[in-house]
């Protein structure tokens, strides 16, 4: 075999154990020269435990990694970097109150001057369609700018392979499409991509091979661009996954929700102000909220749940009473249910229980249940526990034992369970951060039917999300989040792609209209 015919990277029978439990098991992957290989899997399937090997932060248990056919130990990132692997994370690792250029300084050669380090990322920011002003403070840039100070601190370093975790899913539409093109210009380099999406959309469209993930094993390989979504989903869960009814009959009741002129200032320097926000929902409708990350969604999210109760009481209505001055629990009480975007730490506590986690989100908004009569309270252990089986059974949330500690469960899992965990209590408005972030078909599905079935019972469910498909998936109408105003809403079947895709990168509505028409 020549070297050319070698792949640049193998594993062979690769496995990591914690404990007794086997998270990759005996895993055969081969990546090509300019190959941009695709792996899929569900949550927990092993994907993330096997590229922080790949990249030097976990240590096998057992096997084998070859770099151009030799055998490599691969004992930090600082290795895996000079071996040539460069990796961007999921989550950003950038400090805001820096410039683009010494954030990119933090990881390379501290003898190169912060000049010349400028220069460089700028000229190659231009080479790869990624265009960055090198003294450019990080807290002013969009999310999209931010990615790309990722991929520009990673090409600085000359990988030969590229590791992309989810690296859509902070994006618009039109800045994915620019990001695929720098992919397109690095596969004809020579380089490879190994790539990590739960948007097989995407995968079908860019990746040249696919290897699949279940239960830490590899169950197949395929090329994805002649399989559909619905076969990529099979391949990835075991079976097919449900398409999500709807009710397109346009019926619904009342005004719900109700926001009037709601400003809200920046809570801290790198927050995003509210502006002048306004919006109606009414029973029966699903409301989804488009935008980019960082253009004021937690803020919203914080307002409209009472979490940071705001200044004027008339500025946000619920079920016709003001409650901008309200805080959680009395918004619960008045029939509200909300689902925050942070899962450990916000909407659960990872070192409790879930029955406790139920019992912390419920105890005021369900006193009766879940306390006894009387002076003395005292919980009811049973009745709690009850409750949480209830909710894991309706979810299909599976778990290690009847009420395992919350970080115990992969993170599908215990979002299913937070959201059952509202939609249990019947709320009459429910309001979700990021409803399926980082969650794998088969529990999105589950998730948005939930949703969808939720407003067809006649509740108000207000949906904030980054993820189109899902947007299209459960919404009845759409707004757009920019920069911390809010466009009017618009019936599902009028909007397009390309016209939130506009609305989110700041053009008015009228301007949008206009270029998605002209297109």
């Amino acid at each position: 075999m020549t070297s050319e015919a070698l792949p640049l990277l193998s594993v062979r029978q690769l496995t990591k154990l914690f404990g007794t439990f086997g998270a990759c098991n005996a895993i055969d992957l081969d990546i090509a020269p300019g190959e941009i290989h695709a792996l899929l899997g569900e949550n927990g399937a092993g994907k993330s435990t096997l590229v922080k090997m790949l990249f030097g932060v976990l240590e096998p248990s057992a096997g084998d990694i070859l770099w151009k056919g030799e055998p490599v130990r691969i004992g930090s990132p600082g290795e895996a970097r000079r071996l040539g692997i460069g990796m961007v994370f999921q989550h950003f690792s950038l400090f805001e109150a820096l410039t683009v250029a010494e954030n990119i300084a933090l990881s390379l050669d501290p003898k190169i001057s912060l000049k010349e380090i400028a220069r460089e990322a700028e000229a190659l920011s231009k080479a790869y369609g990624l265009p960055l002003d090198p003294y450019a403070h990080v807290a002013d840039l969009s999310v999209g700018e931010r990615q790309r100070i990722e991929i520009v601190r990673a090409l600085l370093q000359n990988p030969q392979l590229i590791i992309l975790d989810e690296p859509t899913s902070v994006l618009t539409p039109q800045e994915a499409d620019r990001l695929f093109e720098t992919l397109a210009k690095l596969k004809a380099e020579g380089r490879s991509v190994l790539y990590i999406s739960h948007r097989l959309e995407e995968v079908q469209r860019i990746c040249d091979r696919a290897t699949v993930l279940r239960h830490g094993e590899v169950t197949g390989a395929c090329d994805p661009r002649k399989e559909t979504p619905s076969s990529l989903a099979r391949m990835m869960v075991g079976s097919d996954v449900a398409g999500i009814e709807r009710d397109d009959t346009g019926t619904t009741g009342d005004v719900s929700v109700e926001v009037i002129g709601l400003s809200v200032a920046a809570r801290t320097p790198f927050a995003v102000s509210l502006k002048d926000i306004s919006m109606k929902v009414r029973a029966g409708e699903v409301l989804a909220i488009a935008g980019v990350a960082g253009n004021g969604q937690g803020e919203l999210f914080d307002a409209l749940s009472g979490e940071y109760p705001v200044a004027k009481d008339d500025s946000i209505f619920l079920r016709g009473k003001p409650v901008g001055r309200m805080g959680i629990n009395g918004r619960r009480l008045l029939g509200a249910g909300f689902v925050p975007e942070e899962r450990h730490g916000h909407a659960a506590v990872p070192t409790m229980t879930l029955s406790d986690n139920l019992l912390l989100a419920r105890c005021r908004s369900d006193r009766k249940a879940f306390l006894s009569a009387g002076v003395l309270k005292v919980i009811r252990s049973s009745t709690i526990k009850n409750a949480a089986k209830r909710i894991s059974a309706a979810m299909d949330v599976r778990k290690s034992g009847d009420d395992p500690l919350a970080g115990s469960l992969s993170g599908g899992n215990l979002q299913k369970f937070i959201v059952g965990r509202e939609l249990d209590r019947q709320p009459s408005v429910l309001v979700v951060n990021q409803p399926t972030w980082g969650v794998d078909a088969g529990a999105a599905s589950r998730i948005r039917q939930a949703l969808v079935d939720l407003a067809k019972a006649g509740s108000a469910v207000i949906v904030i999300s980054q993820d189109l498909d899902e947007i299209f998936e459960v919404a009845s109408s759409i707004a757009v989040i920019s920069d911390g105003r809010l466009s009017q809403s618009y019936p599902a079947g009028e909007m397009t792609r390309e016209k939130i895709g506009l609305l989110m990168g700041g053009l008015d509505a009228g301007h949008a209209e206009a270029q998605a028409h002209a297109h």
